[in-house]
C-alpha cells in the first residue's frame, strides 16, 4: 500500500465508521512512532508526521539545544542548532529528519494492529458519547433473538441485551420486531459501551406521551408523576400551565387517538390519565379513578388519607388484587385506607355507642360516690348517737353514786343521834 492508497483507505474508514479523520491520523502517527523505535532500536525522542493529502510519512528526531552536550541522541549543541536555524536558542527543541528508506511500507505493516486498535477505541468512544446523550430517552430497536431469559436487541450501531427484569411481563419478543426502548443507563467498560435498556420503566410512558402530545413537548402540559405496573396499568398525573388548555383532554387527544397510540406501543397496557391538584384530598380522589369518591379525610401527621366510596364502587376503587389503590398511593405519595359508605356509617355508630357507654359508666360512678358519701354520713351519725348514749349512761351512773353516798351520810347522822 503506497501513501496515496493509505490516505484513501483512511478516508473510507472514517466515512464508514463516522470517525473524525484527524483522530485516525493522530492514532496512526502514534503507532508509527512505536513501530520506528521497535524496528530501528533507538531510544531517542522521535516525532512522526503524515501529510493529510499525499500520505507521505516523515520521521524527526527531537533534540534539545544545550551548551554542554552529554547525550547526542537527546541533545544538540547551540552551534549545530544555529546552522539549521539561526533563531534557535538554549532550551529549544530541534526537529531533525531521520526518515529511513521505505519506512512507510515497513512501518505500515508493523503498525497495522495498533491502528486497528486505535480505530476500535475511537469508534467505541463515539458510540458511547452518542448514546450518553440519549440517556433517559427512547430509541427504536430491532429484536434479534432470545438468549435464555434475556433478549438481544439491535440499536443500530451497537447490540445490547434487554434483561428479564426490564421486560414487560407477558410481552412476547419475536425476531424482527421493531420496538421502542427506554435507555436507563450508559456505562463505559473495557469492552466498549454498555447500554441498559428497558420496556418496563415509567420513563418509557413519559417519553411516549411527549412524542404523542405536542402540549407536553412544548411545556404547556407537564407530567407531575407516573405510577406503573408494567403490562397491567399505569396512572399518570398531569397539570396544565395554561387555564385555556385541558391537561387530560390534551393527553387523550381527538377520539382518544393520542392515548391509544401509547397503549398500542405498550401492547394494550391500561392507562389512567389523572388531573393533578395541589390539594391532597382532591388529588387522591382523582387518582382513584375510575372509582367515584364521596369523602377524603387527610391525616397530615401520618401522611395518610381515609377515603369513603359508595358501596357499589368499593371493589372498583380497590381494584384487582388492590392494584388501583396501590397505584393511586404510589402516584400521590399518600397512604390510602378505603371504606364503603355503609362501613363508614357502621363505624360512626360504633363510636357513638362507645361514647354512650362511657357516659353511662361515668354516671354510675357518680351514683356510687353519692351513695358512699350518704353511708359515711349515716355512719358518723350513728357514732355520735352511740357516744351520746354512752355519755348519758355514764351520767346516770354518776347520779346513782352521788345518791348512794348521800343516803349513806344521812344514815350515819341518824345513828349518831
Amino acid at each position: 500500500m503506497n501513501s496515496t492508497e493509505l490516505v484513501e483507505a483512511l478516508q473510507e474508514i472514517t466515512k464508514e465508521k463516522g470517525i473524525d479523520k484527524e483522530v485516525i491520523f493522530v492514532a496512526l502517527e502514534n503507532a508509527l512512532i512505536s513501530a520506528y523505535k521497535k524496528n530501528y532500536g533507538t531510544s531517542q525522542n522521535v516525532k512522526v508526521t503524515i501529510d493529510r493529502t499525499t500520505g507521505d510519512c516523515h520521521v524527526y528526531a527531537q533534540k534539545t539545544v544545550s551548551e554542554d552536550v552529554e547525550d547526542t541522541l537527546l541533545q544538540i549543541s547551540i552551534e549545530d542548532a544555529k546552522k539549521i536555524n539561526p533563531a534557535y536558542s538554549i532550551g529549544d527543541i530541534v526537529d531533525i529528519e531521520v526518515t529511513p528508506k521505505n519506512f512507510g511500507r515497513v512501518a505500515a505493516q508493523n503498525a497495522r494492529q495498533r491502528v486497528f486498535q486505535e480505530i476500535r477505541e475511537a469508534e467505541r468512544d463515539i458510540i458511547y458519547q452518542e448514546f450518553l446523550e440519549k440517556e433517559n430517552d427512547i430509541v427504536t430497536g430491532i429484536v434479534q433473538k432470545r438468549e435464555k431469559q434475556n433478549v438481544l436487541v439491535d440499536l443500530g450501531r451497537i447490540e445490547t441485551l434487554l434483561m428479564s427484569n426490564e421486560q414487560i411481563k407477558g410481552e412476547h419478543y419475536n425476531h424482527g420486531d421493531r420496538l421502542k426502548f427506554y435507555i436507563v443507563e450508559v456505562k463505559k467498560t473495557t469492552k466498549g459501551p454498555q447500554i441498559v435498556i428497558s420496556r418496563s420503566h415509567p420513563g418509557l410512558v413519559k417519553r411516549l406521551f411527549e412524542m404523542e402530545v405536542p402540549e407536553i413537548y412544548n411545556g404547556v402540559v407537564e407530567i407531575k408523576n407516573i405510577a406503573r405496573e408494567a403490562g397491567f396499568r399505569t396512572k399518570i398525573a398531569v397539570n396544565s400551565r395554561d387555564e385555556n388548555v385541558d391537561a387530560t383532554g390534551a393527553c387523550v387527544g381527538p377520539k382518544g387517538s393520542r392515548v391509544q397510540n401509547v397503549v398500542n406501543e405498550l401492547n394494550g397496557e391500561k392507562i389512567d390519565i389523572v388531573k393533578w391538584n395541589k390539594d391532597p384530598s382532591v388529588f387522591i380522589a382523582n387518582a382513584l379513578s375510575p372509582a367515584k369518591v364521596l369523602k377524603v379525610d387527610i391525616l397530615e401527621e401520618e401522611k395518610s388519607a381515609k377515603v369513603v366510596v359508595p358501596d357499589y364502587q368499593l371493589s372498583l376503587a380497590i381494584g384487582r388484587e388492590g392494584q388501583n389503590v396501590r397505584l393511586a398511593a404510589k402516584l400521590t405519595g399518600w397512604r390510602i385506607d378505603i371504606k364503603s359508605e355503609s362501613q363508614d356509617a357502621k363505624s360512626d355508630e360504633e363510636e357513638v355507642d362507645v361514647e354512650s357507654e362511657s357516659q353511662d359508666a361515668k354516671s354510675d360512678e357518680g351514683e356510687v360516690d353519692v351513695k358512699g358519701e350518704s353511708q359515711d354520713a349515716k355512719s358518723d351519725e350513728e357514732e355520735i348517737d352511740v357516744k351520746g348514749e354512752s355519755q348519758d349512761a355514764k351520767s346516770d351512773e354518776e347520779e346513782i353514786d352521788i345518791k348512794s353516798e348521800s343516803q349513806d351520810a344521812k344514815s350515819g347522822e341518824k345513828g349518831v343521834e
